[in-house]
Formats: structure tokens, sequence, C-alpha cells
């Protein structure tokens, strides 16, 4: 086992401003209120389930198409830089459909799985160690499901202001290593 705290820590802050949770708490209350009841135990779980699934099998669907893990981790970086453009500049560049229902689909894919965290578990899995990733993916998954728990209570607490601070500050973390991913990996492309 390769367990390294470092690696740990990282792949944690990726992907903690990646799914960026608590920019979503508006979104999550918002479909509370339109749909009832949220499970957040379910949705955790099956998010959980979908990147670790995808940290194994996500590299063999890749070759199997014909690209290798480096220019998916460019292609990664790409899409990294913009939702963190997304997040500071307050913008919204990708446009998803409102869910009819609240359940496992809106809020697990692709709310927390969504196409830039399978990106990013990609990218990482092209510099870290594969243990690393999954304490880093369950360490987001416990946040993840403390959040969808208290989402009201953390509303009060932040205020708007608060969550767009928060969202601003994970931003400019995220460009940064969308920066730091692109220059790792366009060197063993090149």
């Amino acid at each position: 086992m390769n367990f390294d705290f470092k690696e740990i820590a990282t792949a944690s802050m990726v992907l903690f401003a990646v799914i960026d949770i608590l920019g979503s708490i508006p979104i999550v209350i918002s479909l509370r209120q339109k749909v009832g009841h949220i499970q957040s135990g379910k949705a955790s779980i099956v998010a959980a389930c979908l990147m670790v699934a995808f940290l194994f099998v996500g590299e063999s669907i890749l070759n199997l198409i014909g690209i290798d893990v480096n220019s998916f981790a460019v292609a990664g970086a790409f899409v990294i830089f913009f939702l963190a453009l997304e997040m500071v500049l307050g913008v919204t560049l990708f446009k998803d459909d409102e869910p009819e229902s609240a359940s496992v689909v809106p809020i697990a894919f692709p709310m927390i799985a969504g196409a830039g965290t399978l990106t990013s578990i990609l990218a990482l899995r092209a510099e870290y160690y594969v243990e690393n990733i999954i304490v880093a993916i369950l360490v987001n998954i416990v946040f993840v499901f403390a959040v969808l728990k208290s989402s009201k209570k953390i509303e009060r607490v932040l205020s708007q202001n608060g969550l767009s601070v928060i969202r601003k500050v994970f931003g400019v973390i995220l460009l940064a290593i969308s920066v730091k991913l692109f220059a790792t990996n366009i060197n063993a492309l090149l």
C-alpha cells in the first residue's frame, strides 16, 4: 500500500473543489423545495460507487476508444479550468436541464459525480496512487453526505454572501490545479 497523506490531502482538495457541494447548497435547497425529501445517503453511496468504478474502468474505456490517460488529463484540465471560471466569475458556461425529481439521478449524477468529477478522477489517476484517490473520494463522500443532510442549517449559518466567498476561493484553487494538471500532462504528449 502506498498511502501518502500529502496525496490524499491534494486529491481531496481537488475533488472537493470540483464537486463544489457547498456551492451547490442553493441547488440542493431548490430541489428539496420542488420535490420534497432528498435521499442523502442513497445519493452519496451511488456517487461514491460511480467515482470508484470510473477510477478503475475509466482508463480501460479510454483505451478501448484509443485515448491515453495523459490526453484525457489535458482535456480534463480544460474542463476543470472552465468549471473554475464559472466559480470565480459567477457565470454559467455549462447548461443542465432541471430535473423532475430529486432522486439519485440529479444529485448523485451529475451534481456530485458529474463530468468534471469523473475527469478529475482520471486526471488524478495519472499522478497519484489509486488507494490515495479512493481515500480522497471517501473523505469527500462523507462531507457531501453531511452537507446534504444539513443543507438548510448551513444556508442559515453562511448566508448567500458566505457561500459566494467560499465558491470563489475554491474556484481560484481549482484554476491553479487545472493549470498544474495541464502543465504536468502536456509534456508527456509532446
